[in-house]
């Protein structure tokens, strides 16, 4: 098990270095740019697909969704971000009371 951790922490450290050495000629282009601002977008929503809609190894569907439903109402409606988070769990506890 440390050896797993010793060489993963050998490997982001050695991809963190990788990162600060290239030219910044290749960090200043439009298409690197873009991709660095949408790659954590597009994490971040694949860890909330994987948490919302899976149950060990299995697809569900529950609470869970209802609570990503309103959050997604409510960004839609460009409510604040406390409200979106308060609601949807509020949603979701909800529905898990019913």
């Amino acid at each position: 098990m440390w050896t797993a951790v010793i060489v993963a922490g050998v490997g982001c450290y050695l991809l963190k270095l990788a990162g600060l050495s290239l030219p910044e000629k290749v960090l200043s282009h439009p298409t690197v740019e873009r991709v660095a601002d949408l790659i954590p977008v597009a994490l971040l929503a694949a860890l909330v697909a994987v948490q919302v809609f899976s149950g060990g190894t299995s697809l569900t569907l529950d609470a869970r969704v209802l609570g990503l439903a309103f959050a997604v109402v409510a960004l839609l409606l460009r409510m604040p971000f406390l409200v979106v988070v308060v609601g949807a769990s509020v949603v979701a506890a909800l529905a898990r009371l019913v």
